[in-house]
């Protein structure tokens, strides 16, 4: 259950919801992952699941989490931010990026961007 009071992180993918949008993005991801469009799920999903070193850190964060596809987050936000991207959606529906799609895109690896998660929530004063 969300807190009103707490931040939310919320971590969109570049990549649509359902089932056979799963599989097509499965499939692009083993069978040619430099063309895969969603940084983000390349970094912390192996082919079929949350990677347990991504999911440790999550565990970690102390925030609530959530975790939404591009149509889902346009169609409960209206944003239309490039994806994918980390967002803080602070109390009262006020929203901050936290990391954009050019700096995910960016990354190399899953240290890579635990690191740069954990520098902005310190820059922006949401953890010591």
């Amino acid at each position: 259950m969300e807190n009103p009071s707490k931040p939310t992180i919320v971590f969109v993918y570049n990549a649509s919801s359902g089932f056979f949008n799963l599989i097509a993005d499965i499939t692009h991801k083993v069978m040619s992952p430099s063309t895969y469009p969603c940084n983000l799920c390349a970094l912390t999903h192996a082919a079929f699941s949350m990677r347990r070193e991504w999911r440790d850190f999550l565990s970690k964060l102390r925030f609530p989490l959530e975790f939404l596809h591009r149509d889902g987050f346009k169609q409960k936000t209206g944003r239309d931010d490039e994806l994918p991207a980390i967002l803080v959606r602070k109390p009262g529906n006020e929203w901050m990026v936290l990391v954009p799609a050019v700096s995910l895109k960016a990354l190399t690896g899953l240290d890579d961007l635990k690191k740069v998660i954990h520098e902005q929530l310190v820059l922006e004063g949401l953890l010591p």
